[in-house]
């Protein structure tokens, strides 16, 4: 395979991965803050909750449109630009997929049109029945998405099978409860809730700014602060809940992050800043503070957190192993009743995903000598610099969000949110910092992973399909083209329905600037 050709296929994989996902964690969030303000709606039974919830639904539907067609797209791509990807572990892969399409997808479309439409048809009991199951609909498509790419990163339930030679599911309870998938659904579902109370927080900041329409402002803003602060508290603690998923799972992922080149005495020290240097493999200028790290990946202060190089000798073995398992599989192609062999091969097939990273160097992984299995075990290992950064700024994200919606809350708790000026201007300037974090999460996530596109199975060397430079930078074109286009109607569009404000039509009764009042107010009679 044409290294130029997977790079091309992993660059236009992650452009539409990481456009497709500025849109998810909005609709995540939002959706079950339009579950929040039309619950008080209901119970209060104020007109103004219906206003607010209304807004800000137009806002969740705008964005639901494009992260649809955003994520049609991604996932033909398996297809298209993944074949081998697709043949070699498409029996559990495309399970979780092709449940999130007939469960989650499905329960999305059916209601999503009763909530934008039925407002005047429906009961408030019944609207508020159909924007739960949208908000449920919508957190069953993360769940299924990310049960499949939990999977990737730990590939439980599965096993390959000598007669096809493909991977295949043999427990589908394992797949479905795979703790890293668990980890990363509560971890990313909570980063939408922050995102979307950000956008909130921010949107009604601003037009307290402004002075215009202060009484929806007030009040999302007070949603905003409440469902952030919890928000942004779940998200950091069940990010050290996927650090210890790590411990167990993925060791070298963890160890790049902390840039942890050797195995240090237990308890490990938590690096807060360093500067990792790839050709010395060492982190120069480091400072730390002991026993964190040992206690996050741990849960202990007496057990090591493995570092890289300890690792890659690991790497090493299962290598030679999992040559071991090859030269089995090319022999059961020829004789499949060969009972040796597949003894043979059941004794090492756990390492027959790494005998497949030789082939990067040379096409028969038998013929490699013990100089270059050494040097392939390196391969191993990702990215570590951006792993190191991108993980520092997506924590300080974090810990900042903490403090914002912190704030937020003591000031709408206390009323004074709507002349705190200075706090009103930090959460306009805020919004998109959620954002940064979370993209930065994805790649933490997919780069930690390399060089495998199934972890410990199928290097993403091996997983392309085989298509020419020319079509992929023609595609890759075409995408950011299209999909720059959508993001400018997108954000034309939200910036066009903040400007007109929550009131539709006659609601409103002072649009411009003013104080809002509860309910419209009934013309006076005119002078005879």
């Amino acid at each position: 395979m044409d290294l130029g050709v997977i790079d091309l296929s992993r660059l236009q994989f992650a452009l539409t991965a990481l456009y497709h996902f500025l849109f998810v964690p909005l609709t995540l969030g939002l959706s079950m803050m339009l579950v929040i303000m039309e619950a008080v709606y209901v119970m209060t039974n104020r007109p103004i909750w219906c206003v607010i919830t209304r807004f800000w639904g137009r806002i969740f539907a705008i964005n639901f449109v494009l992260g649809v067609a955003t994520g049609l797209t991604m996932e033909f791509q398996f297809g298209t630009n993944w074949s081998y990807f697709s043949h070699y572990v498409g029996d559990i892969f495309g399970a979780p997929l092709a449940i999130e399409g007939l469960m989650a997808f499905f329960l999305e479309a059916t209601f999503v049109g009763l909530m934008f439409f039925g407002w005047d048809r429906l009961s408030k009991l019944g609207h508020l029945f159909v924007t739960f199951m949208v908000a449920l609909g919508t957190n069953l498509s993360a769940l299924w998405i990310l049960v499949a790419n939990g999977w990737m990163q730990n590939p439980t339930g599965a096993e390959f099978n000598t007669d096809t030679m493909r991977m295949e599911v043999s427990d589908f309870g394992a797949v479905l409860f795979n703790p890293i998938a668990q980890a990363k659904f509560v971890h990313t579902v909570s980063a939408g809730y922050v995102c979307a109370s950000v956008v909130v927080l921010g949107i009604s900041a601003f037009w307290l700014l402004k002075g215009r329409y202060t009484a929806v402002a007030r009040r999302s803003m007070t949603v905003a602060a409440a469902f952030g602060l919890a928000g942004s508290l779940s998200v950091v603690v069940l990010g050290d809940e996927s650090g210890y998923a790590l411990t167990d799972n993925q060791k070298m992922k963890l160890a790049a992050i902390e840039a942890a080149w050797h195995t240090a005495p237990a308890p490990a020290g938590l690096t807060l800043f360093g500067i990792p240097d790839v050709a010395l493999r060492e982190t120069r200028y480091e400072v730390q503070v002991p026993w964190v790290l040992g206690l996050i990946a741990t849960r202990s202060l007496d057990k090591e957190v493995t570092g890289m190089s300890e690792l890659v000798l690991k790497a090493q073995e299962r290598i030679t192993s999992g040559v071991i398992a090859y030269d089995a599989v090319q022999r059961l192609k020829v004789d499949r009743t060969d009972v040796v062999q597949r003894a043979r091969f059941e004794a090492h097939k756990r390492d027959l995903g790494y005998a497949l990273l030789l082939k990067r160097h040379v096409a028969d992984p038998r013929m490699a000598s013990p100089q270059l299995i050494a040097a392939t075990a390196w391969d191993v290992v990702p990215n570590v610099p951006l792993m190191f950064w991108s993980f520092r700024i997506m924590a300080f994200i974090g810990f900042f969000m903490i403090a914002l919606f912190g704030t937020a809350f003591v000031l709408t708790s206390l009323r004074m949110h709507t002349r705190t000026r200075w706090f009103l201007k930090l959460a306009v300037i805020a919004i998109p910092l959620p954002w940064i974090a979370i993209e930065l999460g994805w790649m933490l996530a997919e780069i930690g992973r390399q060089p495998w596109a199934i972890e410990g199975v199928l290097p993403t060397f091996l997983a392309a399909s085989s298509l020419t430079p020319g079509v992929l930078w023609a595609t890759i074109i075409g995408f950011t083209a299209i999909y720059g286009k959508l993001a400018v109607i997108e954000v034309r569009l939200i910036l066009a329905t903040i400007r007109k404000g929550p009131f539709e039509h006659d609601e409103d009764p002072q649009p411009v600037a003013g104080p809002v009042l509860e309910a419209p107010t009934p013309p006076l009679p005119l002078a005879a």
